[in-house]
């Protein structure tokens, strides 16, 4: 039991330095994902010799950050952050140690079908619930956490510290302002996981036959998974920011969204639902761009 609870402390403090480590890119992704670019897009071509706009990538993007907020204003969000995913990881622990253990040590390639089917049902089932815990219990930290990057857009400080912020979003937007973009963030990871663990375990049973090769189908079709449900990432962030009292959450940056289908159809309608997506080379798709805080429409003959 002793080394059991280290395993568990060990886990969570690893989470936390991976979450301090990787949170100036992550907070550099979110600002792109609701639409921000404080740097204009520059003429260049594209791999295949076609004119295109390019726009920073994600290590410009963190440069340019740090140029404004110094190396601390990088971390902004980090404390809501890492408070939202430790109490997420404490949640799914809880529910997986009150769960019956699934028995995947014991697994035989010669185990009839319909034994590893309910195998993988029990499993799938109980991955959905600690999933769907973590992200409603973690929302309001994620809530949290976005609308204080989003404060990097239009230079605010109403969203300071987390009780402050907590203060701030109630009255700001009442209890549901707590679960703001939960519902798209919800239907992303239930959709990726579905997918991904259908797509594993029929390629695993029909396809691969190699154990040392079914590993990597595992991790390729979450890849796919994420990369296709991405979208869902991009209107709960940006359903976190509207109507947060935050410039970047009000118009003319972003529309007060009813709902998170019009913020959807919307994004969708300016072909934005991807973008963030790539983070290494970004190309600006059009008609119009938030630079330095406004709207603008980038005059250019380049047909994207």
């Amino acid at each position: 039991m002793t080394r059991q609870n280290e395993n568990k402390w060990s886990n969570y403090a690893l989470r936390i330095i991976v979450n301090t480590a990787s949170h100036p890119f992550e907070y550099a992704k979110v600002l792109i994902q609701i639409g921000y670019e404080p740097i204009p897009p520059r003429p260049t071509t594209t791999f295949f010799g076609k004119p295109a706009l390019k726009l920073p990538n994600i290590f410009e993007y963190v440069k340019h950050i740090k140029s404004v907020d110094g190396i601390s204003g990088c971390y902004r969000g980090l404390g809501p952050k890492v408070c939202g995913n430790l109490l997420s990881a404490v949640v799914t622990q809880k529910i997986i140690d009150s769960m019956e253990p699934t028995d995947n040590e014991n697994e035989n390639e010669q185990e009839p079908e319909d034994i590893r089917w309910n195998k993988y049902l029990k499993s799938v089932k109980c991955d959905l619930l600690t999933h769907s815990a973590a992200i409603i219990v973690s929302q309001p930290f994620h809530v949290i956490t976005v609308r204080i990057m989003a404060q990097f857009v239009g230079r605010e400080s109403k969203y300071v510290g987390i009780l402050g912020s907590i203060r701030e979003v109630y009255q700001q937007n009442g209890v549901l302002g707590f679960f703001s973009g939960l519902i798209p963030r919800l239907l992303g990871d239930v959709i990726s996981l579905l997918l991904a663990s259908s797509l594993t375990y029929a390629l695993n049973t029909y396809l691969v036959e190699e154990k040392e090769m079914q590993v990597y189908t595992s991790a390729t079709m979450s890849f796919l998974a994420t990369a296709i449900t991405y979208p869902f990432q991009v209107v709960s962030n940006c359903m976190s920011v509207s109507n947060s009292g935050l410039m970047a959450g009000s118009p003319n940056f972003m529309p007060h969204y009813g709902s998170w289908v019009d913020c959807w159809r919307d994004l969708s309608s300016r072909n934005q639902l991807k973008r963030g997506s790539s983070l290494l080379v970004r190309y600006y798709v059009g008609p119009h761009i938030i630079i330095a805080g406004q709207a603008m429409q980038v005059p250019t003959q380049i047909k994207l």
